[in-house]
């Protein structure tokens, strides 16, 4: 029996999602491997959202995380995760948020991303009368050119300020180079290098004006086996704990296996070499082009034609060997937005049974607070 095939697929509502705590395992394992030491781990969980994954890492060792929501930082903490990064700049009711949990979680330390004055002195302010301290990292824009601050004077200054101000402590730099993706390795390495420069000159400066950089958490998956070599870096990879066909793609090097399936059915054979699956916008990632938002495991020659919200319309020459209500399986492009899609998801043993159906807690943008 194909690996991602459940023995009992026909008491599964489609479309679903399911995933096969075995391979997240191993994912964990390469992972672990690759690094060489749990403690420069710093694993993002905005892939997979889920407290049973959480503590599988935790059954590693890996006690430091990093999120993006503060439901995310939530989740973390109500696993006992000991030091908790929400890789974000906090504004509006999320600064209040991100103190309140703090507060109800004080075996966890928090922390949070900044990049200027303002936010800095809005979150000082709401910290006054509290015992709440808060980890700040720098977020430092080596590229990417989404958040953050680029390398260099100002960038110096804001640091000194975080140090001076109370509640706040200087935790390090964060330094994603998520614009370095789309490289092969080779250019990746090189890239990834050059971009890495500039911090590490500024580290250098801060540490002649008696500020150290305690800490640096850099990277992604696709640049996670080049920070891996350097020796005073944490690293943060989020998508090799699923996995997917557009990492799988670009990033062919990496050990990483897919660990989620799509599970869809034929519902209409609209055409003689067409197929109208149970697979729409709301149940896979859609912001790629058609043509790179699944990939079937049982149907690699499909070809998209068109999707809506319901429905997914493909295009294959053995169509006529499908059935109205035939079972498809595909490995999404990009994972982390499509876990997001699901309420829940089946976990399969490696027997293919069923062990658990697991809520997509941290999908939710608000749990307690």
């Amino acid at each position: 029996m194909p690996w991602y095939k459940p023995s009992n697929p026909d008491t599964i509502a489609s479309p679903a999602l399911l995933i096969y705590p075995e391979r997240v395992q191993q994912n964990i394992e390469h992972l672990v491997a690759l690094a060489g030491d749990v403690n420069r781990l710093r694993p993002h969980v905005k892939t997979h959202k889920l407290p049973q994954v959480v503590k599988m890492h935790q059954g590693y060792g890996i006690h430091k995380m990093k999120c993006a929501t503060i439901a995310e930082a939530e989740m973390l903490a109500s696993c006992g995760v000991a030091d908790i990064l929400l890789a974000y700049q906090p504004v509006g009711p999320a600064q209040q948020r991100l103190i309140s949990l703090a507060q109800a979680y004080p075996d966890s330390q928090f922390g949070c991303l900044l990049d200027n004055e303002k936010t800095l002195h809005q979150l000082a302010g709401k910290l006054q009368g509290t015992a709440v301290t808060l980890n700040i990292w720098l977020d430092i824009d080596n590229g990417n050119g989404r958040t953050g601050i680029q390398p260099g004077q100002t960038a110096e200054n804001l640091a000194k300020q975080i140090s001076d101000t109370p509640q706040l402590t200087f935790a390090g730099l964060h330094v994603y180079d998520g614009h370095l993706a789309h490289c092969a390795i080779a250019d990746r390495i090189g890239q990834s290098n050059a971009a890495f420069a500039p911090v590490e000159q500024m580290m250098q400066r801060l540490a002649n004006d008696e500020l150290p950089v305690a800490n640096v958490v850099a990277g992604g998956s696709p640049t996670f086996p080049v920070h891996a070599r350097r020796t005073a870096v944490d690293l943060s990879p989020g998508t090799y704990v699923l996995w997917d066909i557009g990492y799988a793609t670009l990033c062919p090097e990496l050990p990483f296996v897919p660990a989620a399936v799509l599970l869809c059915r034929v519902v209409s054979k609209p055409a003689v070499h067409r197929l109208c699956l149970d697979l729409g916008h709301k149940a896979v990632a859609a912001e790629n082009p058609l043509d790179k938002r699944i990939r079937f495991l049982n149907a690699p020659e499909a070809v998209p034609i068109s999707q809506n919200e319901e429905h997914l319309v493909i295009e294959l020459t053995n169509a006529a060997d499908f059935a109205v209500g035939d079972i498809l399986y595909g490995v999404p492009w990009h994972i982390c937005p499509t876990v997001a899609l699901h309420q829940e998801v089946i976990a399969i043993g490696p027997d293919g049974a069923q062990i658990g159906r697991w809520p997509v807690v941290a999908r939710n943008r608000r749990l307690e607070f």
